[in-house]
C-alpha cells in the first residue's frame, strides 16, 4: 500500500531567540591549490555567504596560492564563481568590496624561496589591512603536497608566529590506509600542535548532520528508545548518480570504501551511535565519537561486498561503464560500490546491525540515515475483528535525509477510515528543511570555515578518530587488493548496486530501504 505523507511545519521563527554572533578575529585565509575547482565552487561562495550575514571580520583577506601565474585573473575568476555557484547577484555592492579582499600569489609548493616570498606578502597585506598575525592555511591541494606544504610552513616560521593564532585546514583523504594516515599525522603534528589542525569533512557542515545531535539530545521522546531494546537495525546510504567525472586517476587509487565509507559514512554513524556528551565542546563530542568507533569489532571480510558499474541508463540517459571512463584501466578492479555490515559492542547497541553502503552511478542521488524499529511483540492487527488477516504491518522508521532534500521523516501505521475491518496504512510525518526554513544557498562550508577561524574543532576530525576508522577498513582493503574481483562490472549504471549487496541483507531476512 502506498505511504501517505503528512507534512510538518516549523513553529513561528519570530519566536526563536537570535543566535549569538560568533565573529572571528581579523584573519588572513591562505588557500593552497586555489586554482582548483574547490575554491571557486565552494570556498569563495561560502565565504561570501558569511560576508552577507556579517560573520566575517572587517579586517579580512584571502590569498590564493597556486603554481600558475594568474595575477588579476584570479580575483575575476573567483567573482564569477561566487555569482555562478553562490547565487550572488552580479550587481551586489558587497560583492565588489568582498573581491577587493582577494589576492593571489604564484609559487611552486616544493620551492623554499616561494615560502619566503609568501611570508613577506602576508606581512604586507596584514599591515595594509590592519589584520595582525592571525593566519588560516587551507590545503586544497592533492594529498601528495600536504606534508611538503606543512613542513615548509614550519621550516620558515609560519606555523608559530610571534603574535596571533595559526590554524591549518586539511582536506580529505587523510591517508589511504592506516600506516599512511599515521605517517601523515606524525609529520603534521611535528609542525603543528593538534589544537591547530582542522581535518575537514564537508558532510559535517550540512545542517541535517548537525541536527542529528539536536534531534537525539534536544528532544525527550527519542533518546529513551535509541537503543538495542527498540531498534532492529540502522542503515546508512550515500548514493550518487554521477560517475567519476573526469577524475579517473584519483578514483583508481581511491575507490568507494576509501572515498566515502571510511570518512563520510563513518562520521554519520558516530553521530547516530555516540553516547550523550557532557557538553557540545569539541573535546567532549570527539571523545564520545571515538568511543563509538572503538567499540566496533573487526569487520569480517564476508560482511564487506564490492561492486563496479557497467554501462546503463541514469535518469533516462545511456552512460558508459567505469572501465570505459577516461584514464581508467580497461581491466580495473577498483570498486565503485561498497557495502559493509558491522556491529557496535557496547551496552546501547549490542546485537544491532549497522548496514553501510556507498556507490556511484546508482539509481538516485541520496544520502540518508534510516533507523528501523522492532515490531511490537504481539501483532494484534494481524487478525481482524472478524478473524481474517490484515496486511502485514510495516515497521516504524525514522529517516534523516542528508542530501539532496534535507529533512527528517517518521513512518508509522495508521488506521484507514472504514466501518468494516481494520486496515493499516503506513504514513510519513515529514519535516523538510527548505519548506520550514526556506531554501538556502549555503553549501556546508560556511559553518566549517567559520569554526576554523574561531578555533572550534567540534565538527572536524581528530587524529585518533582517523586512525581508528582506518584500522577497521585497512584489512578489508588489503583483502580486496590481494584478490581480483571474479566478475567486474557486476551492476548496471542506474541500478541500486550489485546482487551481492542484496544477498548480504537477505541472509538476515532484511532488505535495503527503498529510497
Amino acid at each position: 500500500m502506498a505511504t501517505t505523507q503528512v507534512k510538518i511545519h516549523a513553529e513561528d521563527l519570530s519566536k526563536v531567540p537570535a543566535a549569538l554572533e560568533r565573529i572571528p578575529e581579523p584573519t588572513i585565509l591562505v588557500i593552497f591549490g586555489a586554482s582548483g575547482d574547490l575554491t571557486k565552487r565552494k570556498l569563495l561562495p561560502a565565504l561570501f555567504h558569511l560576508e552577507q550575514v556579517n560573520l566575517l571580520p572587517k579586517e579580512f583577506a584571502i590569498v590564493g596560492v597556486a603554481r600558475r601565474t594568474l595575477g588579476d585573473e584570479f580575483a575575476a575568476d573567483m567573482r564569477e564563481g561566487v555569482v555562478e555557484f553562490g547565487d550572488a547577484a552580479k550587481d551586489d555592492p558587497r560583492l565588489d568590496a568582498f573581491i577587493r579582499k582577494v589576492h593571489y600569489f604564484a609559487m611552486n609548493f616544493d620551492d623554499p624561496a616561494g615560502y619566503i616570498g609568501l611570508d613577506a606578502e602576508l606581512d604586507r597585506i596584514a599591515k595594509e589591512a590592519g589584520i595582525g598575525g592571525n593566519r588560516l592555511f587551507y590545503l586544497a591541494t592533492a594529498p601528495d603536497y600536504f606534508t611538503e606544504i606543512v613542513e615548509n610552513l614550519g621550516a620558515h616560521g609560519m606555523a608559530t608566529p610571534e603574535s596571533g593564532t595559526v590554524h591549518v585546514v586539511i582536506e580529505k583523504p587523510f591517508g589511504h590506509d592506516l600506516d599512511s594516515a599515521k605517517e601523515l599525522n606524525r609529520r603534521v603534528n611535528a609542525v603543528f600542535e593538534e589544537k591547530q589542525v582542522f581535518r575537514i569533512d564537508h558532510y559535517l557542515g550540512k545542517e541535517t548532520v548537525q541536527n542529528i545531535l539536536v534531534f537525539r539530545f534536544g528532544n525527550g521522546i527519542f533518546e529513551p528508545i535509541w537503543n538495542r531494546n527498540y531498534i532492529d537495525n540502522v542503515q546508512i546510504t550515500a548514493a550518487e548518480t554521477l560517475g567519476v567525472e573526469g577524475r579517473g586517476p584519483f578514483y583508481e587509487k581511491a575507490g568507494a570504501l576509501r572515498d566515502v565509507v571510511q570518512n563520510h559514512v563513518m562520521e554519520l554513524l558516530s553521530f547516530v551511535a555516540m553516547e550523550p556528551p557532557v557538553s557540545f565542546e569539541a573535546e567532549s563530542v570527539r571523545r564520545e565519537k571515538l568511543k563509538a568507533w572503538q567499540a566496533i569489532p573487526a569487520i569480517p571480510i564476508k560482511h564487506a561486498v564490492r561492486g563496479q558499474y557497467g554501462p546503463g541508463k541514469v535518469d533516462g540517459v545511456m552512460v558508459k561503464g567505469y572501465r570505459e571512463e577516461d584514464r581508467v584501466s580497461p581491466e580495473s578492479g577498483t570498486e565503485t560500490f561498497a557495502a559493509v555490515r558491522l556491529e557496535i559492542d557496547n551496552w546501547r547497541w549490542a546485537g544491532v546491525p549497522f548496514y553501510l553502503r556507498a556507490g556511484k552511478r546508482l539509481k538516485k542521488r541520496a544520502t540518508e540515515i534510516s533507523i528501523q524499529f522492532k515490531q511490537p511483540p504481539l501483532m494484534l492487527f494481524n487478525r481482524s475483528l472478524h478473524g481474517g488477516p490484515c496486511q502485514e504491518i510495516e515497521p516504524n522508521v525514522i529517516t534523516m535525509r542528508i542530501q539532496p532534500d534535507e529533512g527528517i521523516s517518521l513512518r508509522f501505521g495508521a488506521k484507514v477510515p472504514s466501518t468494516q475491518n481494520i486496515s493499516i496504512c503506513p504514513v510519513n510525518m515529514d519535516f523538510d528543511y527548505s519548506s520550514a526554513f526556506g531554501k538556502s544557498s549555503a553549501n556546508g562550508y560556511e559553518r566549517l570555515l567559520l569554526d576554523a577561524m574561531l578555533g572550534d574543532q567540534t565538527l572536524f576530525a581528530h587524529r585518533d578518530g582517523v586512525e581508528t576508522t582506518w584500522a577497521l577498513y585497512t584489512p578489508i582493503l588489503e583483502a580486496w587488493a590481494a584478490k581480483t574481483p571474479d566478475v567486474f562490472p557486476n551492476y548496471f549504471a542506474g541500478s541500486w548496486g550489485p546482487d551481492c549487496a542484496e544477498h548480504m541483507m537477505e541472509q538476515e531476512n532484511r532488505a535495503w530501504r527503498k529510497l
